[in-house]
């Protein structure tokens, strides 16, 4: 098996698993939004055997309710920011599979995007929740720690955007190839 086709292989798993993470993202966040409808709408203050959902969260997971509201709403946009991530990836992967290869000027461009994305909006995402969270601590004290660690991780965006940088090289090699050799040389007088 030659190296383009083991290229070509990889992107197809690479669309297929950001498409995979896409609807995972989508339904984590449905979730997120059903945990915190239930707490605020009563479905926590039903008893089962004398036992709130409420007791059970403050007494299994170490977090009290308005914690758990944070943690949610700020599962809520770490999701939406996978998902917008996940797209990306997948259209990167798509022209990739149109293109046959991954060394052309678009598909450079469109993966040195990637990577910039890869960095920027986690970054953003988890600023947009500490900001939240903080505004929501100073209205409700009760709001405990919320771990944000290994979420906005620079380091794939990083190697993403060098990959570009080999992509694109190898472009440009190729398009220079395919210019005749009389075009480049200039006229002798």
């Amino acid at each position: 098996m030659n190296t383009l086709k083991i290229i070509q292989v990889l992107a197809k798993i690479g669309k297929i698993l950001s498409a995979v993470i896409f609807v995972f993202c989508i339904v984590g966040f449905c979730f997120c939004i059903a945990g915190i409808l239930s707490l605020a709408f009563g479905i926590g203050a039903v008893q089962i055997g004398g036992v709130t959902l409420h007791g059970l969260i403050a007494e299994n997971s170490g977090m009290s309710v308005p914690t758990v509201y944070a943690a949610m709403s700020a599962g809520l946009v770490l999701c939406a920011a996978e998902a917008v991530l996940c797209k990306f990836a997948e259209h990167y992967f798509a022209r990739e599979l149109v293109d046959g290869t991954p060394f052309t000027l678009r598909g450079s461009k469109e993966l040195m995007r990637l990577g910039i994305l890869s960095i920027a909006v986690p970054v953003a995402a988890v600023i947009l929740c500490a900001i939240g969270i903080a505004i929501a601590r100073a209205a409700v004290p009760e709001i405990g720690e919320v771990n944000f660690d290994g979420y906005a991780s620079a380091g794939i965006g990083i190697m993403l955007i060098v990959l570009s940088l080999f992509c694109r090289y190898g472009a440009e090699i190729s398009e220079a190839k395919e210019i005749p050799a009389e075009q480049e040389q200039p006229a002798q007088v």
